[in-house]
């Protein structure tokens, strides 16, 4: 039985007329995505066409997700918001505070000791307020969202940046900051800029080793990691209908390394299977009833050039396997190249690590296509050359996998077995290494691979493949070994070669488990206590931020001029960081301690003005904060890129940072900064950027008359005496304008709820 059947049948009772409203608004036939969207409508039915990447539109998302790091603060907050109950399906996951370092029982077991503080808390919050509670060990998120909660034609937002992996099921799946989710869970509408539309025609079939990943390494090098920005890939076509539904899934959650709000695919058999093998058969049955309105209308697909904003053909008979990487996601290497560019480019040829696994790569078809090269190495007797580690992406998975004999191969072939988490995926790894500083190569079927971000190590060459590229890779120990066309020597001395994998899309015995660790809320949760200790040093209840004073804002000190790439991670790290996500002080002693000062080439050393001296940039933003000054950061391209985290705006704003200015803002970011109250504005001219000095007092006019559309004036106070200025562009929007008055949004949830 599904959860939340009722309110998926209402979503497909009103398709119909909703489908209907918008063909007439906009008088032409639609994508799937705009079907959607359109049926989502917080307004109800369409009156008109609203502009891609132009107009604002409000939404009512049926559903929300969110992971444990991000939910800290997302409950926190909404708990400020004066609801008895979510307003809509909600549910927390426990999958990021779990560290990988000996494996899965003891690492489990460990973490529950450890943060058993936040995990009260987080299922105290759910008991009370009506939320879904999944246990630590339970899965990734993402992972249990595909198998209880996503369905075709279904909107939801969570609090990660790969929630669009539940569009491998036809769900419009987009990854926010905690704000939006109060919001949604406070019973508001959600705000989005309508997006461009990318459509993505798959042919023919995918045969031998290329895999689904190969799919979406293949489009981030074709796109990059911007270049989705502000818009919703579509799959279409043969070859999309041929992939698996959780190969779907792995596609649309590496979408998020491109940019793009989110990706889907539309509604077909192999979807209908995977609700049936995961005991939603009533939902495949709804779906059906509807199915013309969970897909594309024939005449889009038919000239797509039409009705996408981009349309790109990939040959899934053609397509070759994929290694993207170092050190970005979009660095694409076709397999057959890739052992010249880790030759020409001095990459350490050695493979240290492979890791398998994880929200993108851990479904069933994932593990029996690695464990068949796997039985592969036992059988041509190969000795592994390298570790070899496999991240479960659920209870679910674990427990059938291990049931049919997987796991054992693995464990056989030198394997270790994580815990059901995130775990090395997002820098909650505790490796184990002889030399840190050592250039060294690593190889995943995870998603991000920036510099740091598995291991916290800047030598680590991170390179995404596919699960069975990796593990044929871990097996061969080099980089330069195609396992394609190359031979391995075993032990006994022969020259053997490996054979294509071999993969099941679903368990012929269909899934099992004991005990999936779902928690259910209270009834009746008015009586429940909220677990938050006074003196706790991982959770801390939030006070309001202030309103703005209502004049421009003067006297700004620099804090940093960040040089280069500036992602959430450079702004506010996972790994070790993770236990502090509730606390927002404490977490903020972590702020832009990975960004790089122009000024020096460093990380974590930014000159204190009032001083002279330079030292680390919290402790320099904490001092201009006792002194009641305000200060900004400066920035460059895609500021803000990579994970959902809402600390990277809140941080700053609690620190006094009064200005995010830079040449351009990764999405989900500017949206949370505007979410703070925060000013997030960009050079109007990007060169202007070379004109900020490391001494200079900043000012910020023309706040009174701050509107959509309407530039803002920035003037540079130089040591020497002089000024310049220029002019700098924003996108709020007048709503998201009286955010900024508030204080944020937050802010005036909590004055509409006290009315």
């Amino acid at each position: 039985m599904a959860f939340d059947l009722d309110m998926i049948k209402k979503d497909y009772d009103r398709y119909s007329t909703r489908v209907a409203a918008a063909r007439k608004a906009t008088g032409k036939h639609l994508t799937l995505t705009e079907k959607i969207l359109y049926a989502h409508l917080s307004e109800g039915d369409a009156q008109t066409a609203f502009g891609r990447g132009v107009d604002y539109v409000d939404f009512a998302p049926d559903r929300v997700a969110m992971q444990d790091a991000t939910a800290q603060m997302a409950l926190l907050q909404f708990m400020q918001a004066g609801r008895p109950k979510v307003a809509v399906p909600s549910t927390v996951h426990c999958d990021h505070l779990i560290q990988a370092k000996v494996g899965a029982t003891e690492d489990l077991s460990t973490a529950k000791d450890v943060n058993k503080e936040v995990y009260d808390f987080l299922a105290s919050v759910s008991d009370k307020y009506g939320l879904g509670f999944w246990k630590p060990g339970a899965g990734i998120i993402h992972q249990v969202v595909l198998e209880n909660y996503a369905f075709p034609g279904g909107m939801m937002i969570g609090t990660d940046s790969h929630t669009p992996n539940a569009g491998g099921l036809g769900m419009i799946a987009i990854g926010v900051g905690g704000a939006d989710a109060c919001d949604v869970m406070a019973g508001l509408p959600w705000e989005l800029k309508f997006p461009k539309l990318i459509g993505v025609k798959l042919t023919g079939k995918l045969s031998g080793w290329t895999s689904a990943k190969d799919v979406i390494l293949k489009v981030a090098g074709i796109l990059t990691v911007k270049g989705g920005t502000g818009a919703i890939v579509e799959y279409f076509g043969e070859g999309a209908r041929s992939l698996s539904a959780t190969g779907k899934g792995t596609i649309c959650n590496m979408g998020a390394e491109i940019g793009a709000t989110t990706s889907i695919f539309g509604y077909d058999g192999k979807i209908g299977e995977y609700l049936k093998g995961t005991q939603r058969a009533d939902i495949a049955v709804l779906a059906d009833a509807v199915k013309e309105h969970l897909t594309g209308d024939d005449e889009v697909y038919t000239n797509p050039e039409q009705y996408f904003d981009q349309v790109i053909e990939i040959n899934l008979t053609e397509l070759e396997p994929h290694v993207n990487g170092p050190f970005t996601p979009d660095l694409a290497w076709p397999i057959s190249k890739f052992a010249t560019a880790v030759r020409e480019n001095n990459w350490p040829a050695e493979l240290e690590v492979g890791l398998i696994g994880s929200c993108t790569n851990s479904s069933y078809e994932d593990i029996t296509r690695s464990a068949s090269i796997a039985k592969q190495a036992i059988d041509k007797h190969l000795k592994t050359k390298a570790e070899f580690t496999i991240t479960p992406g659920s209870e679910l998975v674990r427990y059938t996998v291990d049931r049919d004999g997987y796991l054992d191969t693995f464990a056989e072939m030198g394997g270790v077995v994580l815990a059901n988490a995130c775990g090395p995926c997002i820098g909650q790894w505790a490796r184990h290494t002889d030399n840190p500083t050592r250039k060294n190569s690593i190889i995943t079927s995870f998603n991000r691979n920036f510099a740091k971000r598995n291991d916290g190590n800047p030598n680590t060459h991170a390179f995404v493949a596919s699960p069975e590229i990796v593990t044929a890779f871990a097996i061969a120990g080099d980089l330069t070994f195609n396992p394609l066309t190359d031979y391995l020597t075993n032990e006994n001395g022969e020259q053997v070669k490996l054979d294509e994998p071999l993969g099941i899309e679903m368990p012929v015995k269909g899934y099992a488990v004991e005990d999936a660790g779902y928690q259910a809320p209270a009834e009746d949760g008015s009586h429940v206590e909220v677990k938050v200790s006074p003196t706790s040093a991982r959770l801390q209840l939030l006070d309001p931020f202030p309103a703005w004073e209502g004049t421009d804002v003067t006297g700004l000190k620099l804090l940093i001029k960040a040089k280069g790439k500036c992602t959430t991670d450079h702004i506010s790290m996972a790994g070790p960081w993770l236990k502090f996500r509730g606390h927002l002080d404490n977490i903020s002693n972590n702020m832009l301690i990975g960004a790089i000062n122009y000024f020096n080439n460093t990380a974590d050393s930014v000159k204190n003005e009032l001083t002279g001296e330079y030292g680390p940039v919290p402790a320099t933003q904490r001092d201009y904060k006792a002194h009641g000054i305000g200060s900004i950061v400066v920035g460059d391209e895609n500021y803000g890129e990579g994970s959902s985290r809402e600390h990277a705006a809140m941080e700053p704003r609690h620190l006094g940072v009064r200005a995010i200015l830079v040449k351009s803002f990764a999405r989900i970011h500017e949206t949370n900064l505007k979410k703070q109250g925060m000013l997030a504005i960009t050079f109007g001219d990007s060169n202007d950027y070379d004109k900020i000095q490391e001494d200079d007092s900043i000012d910020i006019t023309g706040l009174k008359e701050f509107a959509p559309g309407k530039q803002l004036t920035v003037v540079l106070h130089h040591k020497d005496g002089s000024s310049e200025s220029f002019a700098v562009n924003h996108t709020y929007n007048a709503q998201q304008i009286e955010w900024f008055k508030a204080g944020g949004a937050l802010n005036i949830i909590r004055r509409q709820m006290a009315s």
